[in-house]
């Protein structure tokens, strides 16, 4: 992915790459995205774009492996976390939901996460210390908290479902304050194109629509056009 695109992607927003994608495949249908109602620590930051890094937590109990275990698997997170292609993505599934208590995304551990120079996380768990996450790193996130619970590490580098998104380790993400998506490989040659026809179309209907005197005849017309354009 050279500069340019990932300039385009991040400044895009997700609902702008998901309808680009289905350009791209000549289709509707694609569904590799979030479902739900999600919550961003930053609404009004760029779209997070990377490659997933993923993990599975848990918080609801206590671990009931060995202390030992627990410390060593935690260490192997972070060391996965710290390694990889960049940009990249943190992705975390939290093994309780729908019932998350345990704000593993609070103001240390973002911090940590943008030291290791990722560019944010998605997670279907909680977030907390809102007002004192950094900045460049959003979180994407299923809900508010306060406490962290019993959290601890599950799963590193497995394959993790947020919101009924399913993210292998190395996929490339797309997220936003709409929530996130998968971009598949066999439309990353073709989405930069694609992304800019969708735009280009687009005006077809909101340069009309945002002109004095547009009327019935004038969006018939500019759907007309814009119905052209798509086939």
């Amino acid at each position: 992915m050279d500069d340019t695109f990932l300039t385009l992607l991040k400044k895009v927003d997700t609902p702008t790459v998901c309808n680009a994608i289905e350009v791209a495949q000549g289709k509707r249908g694609f569904n590799a995205f979030t479902r739900g109602t999600m919550l961003a620590s930053h609404p009004d930051a760029p779209a997070m774009v990377g490659y997933a890094r993923t993990a599975k937590i848990a918080a609801l109990a206590p671990p009931e492996e060995p202390p030992e275990a627990i410390k060593a698997r935690r260490m192997d997170y972070y060391r996965h976390m710290a390694e990889g292609p960049r940009p990249a993505i943190t992705v975390v599934e939290d093994i309780d939901f729908p019932n998350c208590i345990g704000a593993y995304w609070g103001e240390i551990n973002t911090t940590v996460h943008k030291g290791f120079g990722l560019s944010g996380a998605l997670t279907n768990g909680v977030m907390r210390d809102l007002g004192d996450l950094p900045d460049g790193f959003p979180v994407v996130a299923g809900s508010i908290g306060p406490s962290h619970g019993f959290v601890h590490v599950k799963e590193v580098g497995t394959t993790v479902t947020v919101f009924g998104m399913q993210v292998a380790d190395g996929d490339l993400i797309h997220a936003d304050r709409h929530g996130a998506l998968v971009i598949p490989p066999d439309v990353l040659s073709i989405l930069e194109a694609a992304i800019h026809k969708l735009l280009d179309t687009e005006k077809l209907v909101l340069d009309p629509a945002r002109q004095d005197g547009f009327d019935f005849d004038a969006f018939e017309a500019a759907w007309t056009a814009f119905e052209n354009a798509r086939t």
